[in-house]
């Protein structure tokens, strides 16, 4: 009989992390730090405990966990690319610990019944924790704000316009106002100006046909595009004082009609960049062609570096990756058949920390970014910081580990990423969900499912 491998995991409900570099609320802290059930009891210099499971931290970085705020998980309907099982398994690879999904699976999430539903899923099938957006569009508009909205993460309308033109609540300010008027939570939407982009799409399909290169995505989905609707999205939402954010900003145009000059909490208007507007420029189209397609479009090498400036600044208030898988036969279509988005969610963090080690970015604002504004923005309740008392969502990494992104090792149901080939710096090593080490070097443990995301009674 073949011997079976001894289980590394241990079933005490109590871990210390020793002599770790945490991460936290601007600073790091050499500590150690016990996990008792799902919460962190204590955050001190030195402490013992005989019952509890020992990791040693040595030269190891410990974050909050990451928050993301914007992926595209599939579930339900469109699970030959992706499923809240698959990706959340690729997410917490990535020391992602708690997500927010949007509403274009199918059904379309346009109801408080279908969303029930999206929630009930994941908690049978998600090893991370998990949100959901409402999706609004004109024909829900009255339903949601009806609503008591307040209850909810947010409502959004990104993705929508797959199903159906005329479905961008930026494209349409008639229905802007109504839900701006009414709404009582976050209202999270996809900023383009669908009328640009379509005459831009006749400009060049009368040239091209339906092979348009795929260089021209961003000359097509332009920056008037994306500036006209977000300076237009701002004015009507700061005329009704609603709470506006801005999906995926992409460029650095966009970025000085946000503030920073107040503190996060008292911004009615926010807004994001994703990881692979950092990452990618209008340069990488010849090298990737459609597998960098995405909406809105990776633009210029101005755009990105403005956009590392505004995050940096405090304009731009979180990170997400807009994680979209698509299969590779859906991506390497002609320009038009071609699907928009991408799988990055497992990568995201070694993205930023690559950033770091080019002396871009510090590893506390990375931590502000990608764990503490998330959790303040959306109101997430006792996630996001590393504080006694709190979910003991953490996630551990070894800044000085090599590693190769390659078919082998990508964790998305789909298989594939524009990333095969990267050599990346650091290594996430260890991932806690409410205490439970899901994720150690490699290896999962997938005894216990996330939990759904609570929010604040602020």
């Amino acid at each position: 009989m073949k011997r079976q491998p001894v289980q590394k995991f241990t079933m005490t409900e109590r871990t210390l992390i020793k002599n770790i570099s945490i991460v936290n609320e601007g600073q790091i802290i050499l500590s150690d730090l016990l996990i008792d059930k799902n919460l962190i009891q204590k955050i001190c210099g030195h402490h013992e405990d005989l019952n509890a499971k020992v990791i040693d931290g040595t030269g190891k970085f410990l974050f909050p966990g990451i928050i993301d705020g914007q992926v595209h998980f599939r579930d339900p309907g469109l699970t030959h690319k992706g499923d809240l099982y698959t990706e959340s398994k690729a997410a917490v690879a990535g020391g992602v610990t708690s997500f927010i999904d949007m509403p274009n699976t199918f059904p379309n999430v346009l109801s408080i019944d279908t969303l029930n539903e999206k929630y009930k899923i994941a908690s049978e099938k998600s090893l991370a924790n998990y949100g959901f957006f409402l999706g609004v569009n004109g024909d829900n508009l009255d339903y949601v704000i009806n609503l008591d909205t307040s209850k909810l993460l947010g409502v959004s309308d990104d993705g929508l316009y797959f199903t159906k033109k005329g479905n961008l609540l930026a494209d349409n300010p008639k229905t802007m106002e109504k839900l701006f008027a009414n709404c009582k939570s976050i209202i999270a939407i996809h900023s383009e100006k669908e009328q640009i982009v379509e005459e831009n799409e006749n400009i060049f399909k009368a040239k091209y046909g339906e092979n348009v290169p795929v260089e021209f995505h961003p000359v097509i989905r332009s920056e008037k595009a994306c500036y006209e609707a977000t300076k237009r999205a701002i004015e009507i939402a700061n005329r009704h004082k609603a709470r506006l954010h801005i999906l995926h900003l992409t460029t650095e145009a966009e970025t000085h009609l946000f503030r920073n000059d107040i503190p996060l909490q008292e911004k009615n208007i926010t807004t994001e960049v994703s990881v692979h507007h950092l990452w990618f420029s209008e340069a990488d189209y010849k090298r990737l062609g459609t597998l960098i397609k995405w909406n809105p479009a990776i633009k210029s090498e101005k755009d990105k570096k403005g956009l590392l400036k505004a995050l940096l600044d405090d304009r731009i208030d979180i990170v997400t990756t807009d994680h979209a898988p698509h299969t590779l036969d859906e991506k390497q279509k002609p320009y038009f058949q071609s699907m928009s988005g991408a799988p990055i969610v497992q990568h995201s963090l070694n993205i930023m920390l690559e950033f770091y080690k080019q002396g871009h970015i510090s590893l506390e604002k990375i931590a502000q970014k990608m764990c503490h504004n998330p959790a303040t923005l959306y109101s997430i309740e006792k996630r996001g910081f590393i504080r006694e008392g709190y979910f003991a969502d953490l996630t551990i990494v070894d800044l000085n580990s090599p590693w190769t992104v390659a078919k082998h090792n990508i964790l998305s149901k789909c298989s594939w990423s524009p990333l095969e080939g990267t050599t990346f710096q650091t290594k996430v090593t260890h991932t806690f969900i409410n205490g439970h080490l899901v994720y150690e070097n490699g290896q999962f443990n997938e005894t216990k499912k996330g939990q759904p995301l609570s929010k604040t009674n602020k």
